[in-house]
This record gives C-alpha cells, sequence and structure tokens, in this order.
C-alpha cells in the first residue's frame, strides 16, 4: 500500500468512515468530504463560548473534547501541530508550494480586508493562518483573548520588529509607531504632556473652535448657498491637518481656505501612505527592494513624495528655529531640547500621520452613516440642541453621550486602522493553542472584530448606538458604558494604547456638534449605494465622499 493510501485510511479511521475499499480508495466524491469537514467546524463552533478568555491548554482541551480528531483536519491543511499544543485556526484558503495562498490573495486584491475579515469570521476560534509565498506565515486573528495577549499580556514578545520597520522606515522613518524599546518609550514620554486635561482644553477652546467657526463652517455654509458638491473626505483630512499641525507644531498650515489650495503635501503624504502599505503585500519583499535600488516604478514615486513630505516637516522645523520666543510648549518644541534633527523629522511625520488620516477617516464614514440613519441623526442633534451655546466646551463635550456612542459604532463598522500587527521576538503559543514561531507575523484585526456576530450578536450589521448606552438604576441617567479595548482595539490597547484617544473624541465630537447644529449632510454619490471601503495603513472612503449641505430647518 503506497503512502497516499495509507494517509487516506487513516483519514478515514479518525472520521469512522467505511467507504474505503480494498485498493485503499475512497468511495465518496469531494462532495461528501466537503460535508465532512463543514460537520466539524460546526463542531467546533459549540465550542466557542467556553473558549474565550480560556488558556492555550484550556482552549486545547475543549476542542479535543468536542472533536477529538480537530488534529486531522489540521493536518489535510498542513498546519504543524502536536498532541500537546493542538492549533483551532480553521483551514487557509487554498495553500499550494511555495505560492501558499498568494492565488487567493490575488484574486481577492482589490478586497483584502473584505477577504480576510470573511476567511477570520469562518475560523471557530476567529484566529487564521495565511501562507505567504515561500514559506511565509502570517496569523489574523479576531479573538480577544488572542489581542489581549499580544497587546498586554505578553507584550514583549510582540514587537513592530525589524520586518515592518523596514517597510515603513522610508516614510516614517524611526518615528513613535515604527519603532520599539527605548526610541518609542522616549517618544512617548515627551509626546504625553500634549494630553493632559489642560492641554485638551486648550486644544478645542483655542485650536478645533476657531478651525471650526473661522474656516469649516463657513465653507459648508458657501456650499449650501451654492447648491456646490463637496468632497467632504478631502475637507475633513484639511481640517484634521490644519488642527494636527497647530497642537504639536504651533505651525498654521492654513490648508483648509474657501480657495482649497493646491495640496501638493497632502498628495505626497497620500502616495507615500499607500506605496508603503503596498510593500505589505509584495508576493515577495525582494520585489519592493529591487524596484527601490534602481528607482522605478512605485518605488521611484514613494522616494519622490517621501522627499516633499520631509520637505514640509523640514520647513516647519525651520520655522521654529527662527522663532526668538517659543509662543507655546508644543510637541516640536520639547523634541528639538532633546533630538537630533533627522529624529525630529520623523517624529513631524509620523505626528501628522496620526493626527490627519484617523479623524478625517473616521468622520468620513461616521456622516455617511448618520445620513443613512435619520433616527440617530435625530438624537445627535437633540442632544446637540440641548447645549443652548453655539460653543461646546470641554465640559459639554464630555457629556455628550449619545453622539460619543455614535461615533464608537461608527468606528466599529469602520475603524479608521483595520488591521495591525506584531512581530514575535520568539517562539510561542496563542490563548487559542495557534502555534507562532519566531519571525512571525500576528496581526489583529479590528474590522473583523467589529463585523464579528460572536462578539457584537446577530444584529452587527445594525447602526445601533444604544448598544454603548446603558441606564443607572435609581437615577434613570444615561451613561456611556466603555467596551473591553482588546474586544474594540480601535485605539489599539495595552502599553502602546493611544496617547491621543481622548483627544481625538473631543475633536470629532466637536465638529460633529458644529456641523449638524445647523447643517444637514446629504451624500451625492452617483449610484447612491454604499461606497468602497479601502485601506492603506488608514482607511479611505474609494473616490472621495461627495455631499451636498443643506440648512438644518
Amino acid at each position: 500500500m503506497g503512502m497516499f493510501s495509507r494517509f487516506k485510511r487513516a483519514v478515514c479511521h479518525y472520521f469512522q468512515l467505511d467507504k474505503v475499499n480494498k485498493r485503499g480508495n475512497f468511495d465518496f466524491d469531494s462532495a461528501d468530504f466537503d460535508e465532512i469537514v463543514e460537520n466539524s467546524q460546526s463542531e467546533r463552533k459549540n465550542s466557542w463560548p467556553e473558549l474565550v478568555g480560556s488558556t492555550g491548554d484550556a482552549a486545547a482541551a475543549t476542542i479535543e473534547k468536542e472533536n477529538p480528531r480537530v488534529d486531522a483536519i489540521v493536518l489535510l491543511d498542513g498546519t504543524p501541530t502536536t498532541r500537546d499544543f493542538r492549533s483551532i485556526t480553521k483551514l487557509s484558503p487554498e495553500s499550494y508550494p511555495l505560492i501558499g495562498n498568494y492565488l487567493s490573495f490575488y484574486k481577492n486584491r482589490h478586497r483584502l480586508i473584505q477577504w480576510t475579515s470573511d476567511a477570520v469570521h469562518n475560523s471557530p476560534a476567529l484566529t487564521l493562518l495565511l501562507r505567504r509565498p515561500f514559506g511565509q506565515s502570517r496569523i489574523i486573528t479576531a479573538n480577544p483573548t488572542v489581542v489581549h495577549h499580544i497587546l498586554k499580556s505578553n507584550f514583549s514578545t510582540y514587537q513592530k520588529g525589524k520586518a515592518s520597520h523596514a517597510v515603513l522606515s522610508d516614510f516614517l522613518g524611526d518615528g513613535i509607531f515604527n519603532v520599539d524599546g527605548d526610541a518609542w518609550k522616549l517618544q512617548r514620554q515627551l509626546s504625553s504632556h500634549a494630553f493632559s486635561t489642560k492641554s485638551l482644553r486648550h486644544f478645542v477652546e483655542h485650536i478645533v473652535d476657531p478651525e471650526l467657526n473661522n474656516r469649516l463652517l463657513p465653507i459648508l455654509a458657501t456650499a449650501s448657498a451654492n447648491t456646490t458638491v463637496l468632497d467632504l473626505q478631502d475637507v475633513l483630512q484639511r481640517f484634521a491637518f490644519d488642527n494636527i499641525c497647530k497642537l504639536a507644531f504651533d505651525y498654521d498650515p492654513a490648508n483648509l481656505t474657501p480657495s482649497f489650495p493646491l495640496a501638493t503635501f497632502g498628495t505626497a503624504f497620500e502616495d507615500a501612505l499607500r506605496i508603503s502599505s503596498e510593500r505589505f503585500r509584495a508576493i515577495t519583499p525582494l520585489v519592493w527592494k529591487l524596484k527601490r535600488r534602481f528607482n522605478v516604478g512605485s518605488e521611484k514615486r514613494l522616494r519622490e513624495a517621501v522627499s516633499e513630505v520631509r520637505r514640509f516637516a523640514v520647513k516647519v522645523m525651520n520655522e521654529k528655529k527662527e522663532e526668538k520666543q517659543i509662543r507655546s510648549p508644543d510637541l516640536l518644541s520639547r523634541f528639538e531640547a532633546s533630538s537630533d534633527e533627522n529624529f525630529v523629522t520623523d517624529m513631524v511625520i509620523s505626528f501628522i500621520f496620526a493626527g490627519r488620516d484617523t479623524t478625517s477617516a473616521a468622520l468620513t464614514w461616521f456622516f455617511w452613516l448618520i445620513s443613512k440613519n435619520p433616527a440617530a441623526e435625530n438624537e445627535i442633534v437633540r442632544e446637540i440642541n440641548r447645549f443652548s451655546d453655539e460653543k461646546s466646551g470641554y465640559d459639554e463635550l464630555k457629556n455628550m453621550v449619545y453622539t460619543h456612542a455614535s461615533i464608537c459604532e461608527s468606528m466599529r463598522l469602520y475603524p479608521p486602522v483595520p488591521v495591525d500587527g506584531k512581530t514575535a521576538t520568539a517562539d510561542d503559543v496563542l490563548p487559542d493553542g495557534t502555534a507562532v514561531k519566531k519571525g512571525m507575523t500576528v496581526s489583529y484585526h479590528p474590522y473583523a472584530m467589529g463585523r464579528s456576530e460572536k462578539l457584537w450578536g446577530g444584529d452587527w450589521a445594525e447602526f445601533r448606538p444604544e448598544r454603548w448606552l446603558e441606564t443607572e438604576e435609581g437615577t434613570g441617567k444615561v451613561r456611556f458604558m466603555e467596551r473591553d479595548p482588546y474586544t474594540y482595539p480601535v485605539f489599539q490597547a495595552g502599553p502602546r494604547i493611544c496617547l491621543g484617544k481622548e483627544m481625538s473624541f473631543l475633536q470629532m465630537k466637536r465638529i460633529v456638534a458644529g456641523v449638524l447644529r445647523r447643517f444637514e449632510v446629504v451624500p451625492a454619490r452617483d449610484d447612491g449605494g454604499e461606497p468602497g471601503f479601502v485601506a492603506a495603513l488608514t482607511s479611505k472612503m474609494v473616490g472621495g465622499f461627495p455631499v451636498k449641505i443643506k440648512e438644518r430647518k
């Protein structure tokens, strides 16, 4: 009997099949086998409630109890497993020698976020193994217990890593989002001063309010009067860009003005972001490294775009140095006092990346969702109008719980950073039993997590801000209900949780209050359907967000 025949007999033994003849051949077709695997997967799904919060050993024991033949399924997919550490990772997409899952990857290249989300949802433990070409493997998870493991409980093992740093170094250099260890700790320590309560009040009253009242609202009023179609995504990016520059560098680029000046920096920044992200999707790093070496194709444009971005950063630094007296204790001044010029340049670019793209992405999808959910919009407007003052201050914004819940609900469905990854610095076993080898990337998937029925229930597809609210017993007061950050890692979690989380919410709520108090935002897309969701390092609405602005009656 040949090796393959013996293997088939072993499979039948695991599944207790009697459909093998004397020659060792199966007497059932592929549909029968698909049914077997599907039934096995259905059995394994039953174990999910016991897996959340379990240790790796407990998870493995649970799975073995409900389906003692699970390791046969894993072996059919080629995933290494042992009796001690069983992987409960679902069968990965169709895999081939050398190229791994690349055919499926290429087929879905225009919808990678949605494809990986669907694949993860089909895994009983919400964890998936993808095989890249030439033996590269990557784990993707939407399991909160695993997310907690990589972002907090085993934080020291999961870092940005050398490979990720190499991909992003031309663009982000050694900025806070691209480094580990002491370099990260130093930047985080210096940056933290900008997020005190005093700084947050100053940000709302002296940065956001002037930009809102003197620039954004007049532009919207003009568009309303002239029935002009605006690209709200572009408008919000300009708004956020001005704000982060004023906050971090005490510098006003005046990017949001009625003339909408040609944003050469914005174009360069977008290109640098997009091409840097595309490096992660290359069939092998050798592809982009060769293109960079010979300065051709997308790598040539990346070099040009990065040069434009860095020229802007140097311009900001030089103007600050020419000032005889610092007007405010901004972040740039703190960094200049403790770092060299290249390091400060990297910091400038990193803060623009954080302040410009994430906030504008979140608000773009928020205004689209609100336009499709009039009941939620009406409730937000009622809450806004309870504050009689046109200028909602820090304390008022903190108390706008329904608006806060609506923004959270929007980011659940359309997170600004839909996928993020860490590199294992040592061999490890995840809480769900999945084996991790040193050097492997383990990515957590906020987009998939926000759309998981296992995590959010059968109504996960509904835009329902009420899921974030609860009523206090006795007082009847409605309050915001925080979610576990490892189930909702939109702002990361653990030691690297976003420093600007509170500032982002304040800015977004102030914009929402200012805009929706006076205007209705009406989508003006030709097809009227759901816009495309695409992600580089941050998410974007494909084709922008064309809208008409109407004065609220």
